[in-house]
């Protein structure tokens, strides 16, 4: 537990000596986040499998950074208090893809997921810091691709890059 919180300390410590985001520290610190109880999957392979077949995409942040952006088609699912209405008529065997910022609380609610009988769940690893990272298209409330991510805080947001970075009201 504790080699895992210094390789968190050290990637923090390298991208604040870089300008923008370092992505072997990104990664490693992704890592050190995730137990890897759900399957991940990459931003490339998403965006791939959004193009040959029907995939739920699950926002598993606050509803107030689903708000600044989210990727297109995701609905909105939540953290605190998750709202599992969304699933409701959904086949245990559809694919779903949860995400969050990193992939932390998406691999909690997929962790729910998997427990309520769903069968074909994923976790967006690096979630939508890597997704943006990565130049894919996010869209706010209005349909409107942008470029902002709620960073969920100044410490986090450290993880972004190209993006402006929007905290919402919280």
């Amino acid at each position: 537990m504790r080699t895992k919180y210094l390789l968190m300390l050290m990637a923090f410590f390298i991208i604040s000596l870089s300008k923008g985001q370092n992505k072997w520290g990104f990664e490693t610190m992704v890592n050190t986040m995730l137990t890897n109880v759900v399957d991940t999957i990459s931003s490339q392979e998403l965006s791939e499998m959004l193009k040959n077949e029907d995939v739920l995409l699950l926002d598993s942040r606050e509803l107030s950074e689903y708000e600044v952006s989210h990727l297109e088609g995701a609905k909105f699912i939540g953290y605190d208090n998750p709202e599992y209405e969304v699933l409701e008529g959904i086949d245990k065997s559809t694919p779903i893809v949860v995400y969050c910022s990193i992939g932390k609380r998406s691999e909690n609610i997929g962790i729910e997921l998997e427990k309520l009988g769903f069968t074909n769940v994923f976790n967006l690893f690096g979630g939508i810091f890597d997704w943006t990272n990565r130049g894919f298209p996010v869209l706010d409330s209005e349909g409107n691709e942008v470029k902002k991510v709620h960073p969920y805080s100044t410490t986090w947001g450290v993880w972004v890059n190209n993006y402006d970075k929007e905290y919402g009201t919280e």
